[in-house]
């Protein structure tokens, strides 16, 4: 009796969003998408019942941007056990430890299943330390002498409510990818995101310190003095306070970036094997894994500096070689502070006087974090590439079977799939560890709103990747034999 057997009881049971029996009109999709959006952001902004405000640190502060939830509120923990699911399922598939076949509807319900349910464990695993370590989410005392109940009681409800909110974005990360347009995961990114950089470009008063245009206001008017530009202490506050050029050059140039690697591809030529004069071109862009598989990379990070953060409250004799917190709860020395990933220029540029390390230990923690960003990524991306059917065999079977071919060549998936292996896996792993030195710059050099690197990218990516597939649902609704030709 095989492991699917014993557990397919379970899996198969799992609470499920149902999928739409027929075609869901595009009005419809973007509806469902604007409706989830709008939950998210509520969600975002009510505070657990019995947490004390104000007085919790987020360690997450610095990954906000990729795990997209909102700290001291319902979504605590985000997307982040979505992804960590998704690396366990990657890692366990890509070594072959499952036994099963994306192709057979029996295992593609137990995968689902399987994940749903990783994720649910995942969720629970997150928010526990979070509420019962103490720091994250500390209990306000004050309710539990008003409702006569010990603060353990209480700890415990917070815990709910947080594992409640943790479910719900896994449902509605579900309803969008069934019902909407894109995925919930990629909205939820999109919103995060773009929170933080209008925020950085028009906020007045923003954690202390003023957005972009109302420093440059300051400067203008004489409300801030930066002295000449000329001196060091000028040109150094003219780039990084409070206009901050060297965020806004970031940005801008990120964005470029990203929108131009979107639009290189190599174009594979295709023609119909019955339709004659039906042609037309299989793209395989330069960041073919899209940037996706980004989120994966610094989730690993994310994970591994929480249970730093775990070991540094609960274990009084962890070693020094593991790692030394300072007074802001981030790690100074040790394992612990050379896996953290740079995430700001004050991190690494020792002559503004904020990087409190040697400079040795700086180059070391940047060419960790650059060598784990740009291998994590190449490797990160096969994977995603594999498991989501863009590989070279699951290719050439989608080809084959729209009744198209390659001109030249011979009408077989085989032959299709050799020509397919000369550029997938090449750009799968040049796109991947594009990607990763791209985020790894942003994070050192800084954006605006104080966005990261990756999440920057993210943003961009999926939104560029949004607007493809809507204006891809456009059409087939103004052309309804185009959903026929995309097996629809």
């Amino acid at each position: 009796m095989s492991w699917k057997d014993a557990a397919e009881p379970v899996l198969t049971r799992m609470p499920t969003v149902r999928r739409p029996e027929g075609h869901v009109p595009f009005k419809r999709k973007i509806a469902w998408t604007a409706a989830i959006l709008m939950v998210y952001f509520f969600l975002t902004n009510i505070n657990p019942f019995g947490l004390a405000a104000g007085q919790s640190s987020d360690f997450f502060g610095q990954f906000r941007s990729i795990l997209a939830g909102e700290h001291g509120s319902l979504l605590q923990v985000g997307i982040g056990p979505i992804v960590t699911a998704s690396i366990v399922l990657q890692l366990l598939g890509g070594a072959n430890l499952l036994g099963l076949d994306t192709n057979d509807p029996r295992d593609q319900v137990l995968y689902q299943g399987l994940q749903k349910l990783l994720v649910i464990i995942v969720t629970a695993m997150t928010a526990a330390p979070m509420v019962f370590t103490g720091g994250f989410l500390p209990v306000d005392t004050a309710v539990a002498n008003a409702l006569g109940v010990s603060t353990f009681l209480v700890q415990l409800i917070i815990f709910a409510q947080v594992f409640v909110g943790g479910v719900l974005i896994l449902f509605m990360d579900e309803i969008v990818s069934k019902w909407g347009v894109g995925s919930g995961v990629g909205l939820f990114i999109i919103a995060a995101v773009s929170q933080q950089i209008v925020g950085g470009f028009f906020s007045w008063s923003a954690l202390g310190q003023v957005g972009f245009f109302a420093g440059w206001y300051g400067i203008l008017f004489g409300d801030l003095t930066i002295g000449s530009v000329f001196t060091p202490d000028g040109l150094q506050s003219l780039l990084f306070e409070p206009g901050n050029l060297l965020a806004l050059f970031t940005t801008v140039f990120i964005f470029v970036v990203v929108v131009y690697a979107e639009s290189v591809r190599v174009e594979i030529p295709l023609s119909h094997a019955r339709v004659k004069g039906a042609r037309g071109r299989f793209p395989v862009k330069l960041i073919y894994a899209s940037v996706l598989p980004m989120i994966l990379v610094r989730a690993l990070q994310a994970n591994v500096q929480f249970l730093g953060q775990i070991l540094n409250r609960t274990w009084q004799g962890m070693p020094t070689w593991l790692g030394i917190y300072g007074d802001q709860g981030q790690p100074v020395s040790g394992f612990f502070y050379y896996v953290n990933p740079i995430q700001q220029p004050q991190q690494w540029m020792w002559f503004l006087g904020e990087a409190s390390a040697e400079p040795w230990m700086i180059a070391i923690r940047i060419a960790i974090d650059l060598t784990f960003m740009i291998v994590g990524g190449a490797i990160f991306a096969i994977f995603w590439v594999e498991t989501t059917g863009m590989g070279p065999e699951a290719t050439a079977k989608q080809i084959q079977n729209s009744g198209m071919q390659i001109p030249g060549f011979r009408r077989n998936p085989q032959v299709v799939e050799k020509v397919m292996e000369r550029y997938i896996p090449q750009v799968t792993i040049i796109g991947g560890a594009l990607v990763g030195l791209l985020a790894v710059m942003a994070n050192m050099l800084g954006t605006v709103g104080g966005v990261s690197g990756t999440g920057l990218l993210l943003a961009v990516s999926i939104t560029y990747k949004l607007y493809e597939e809507i204006a891809e649902e456009q059409l087939m609704e103004m052309h309804p034999m185009m959903r026929q030709m995309f097996g629809e």
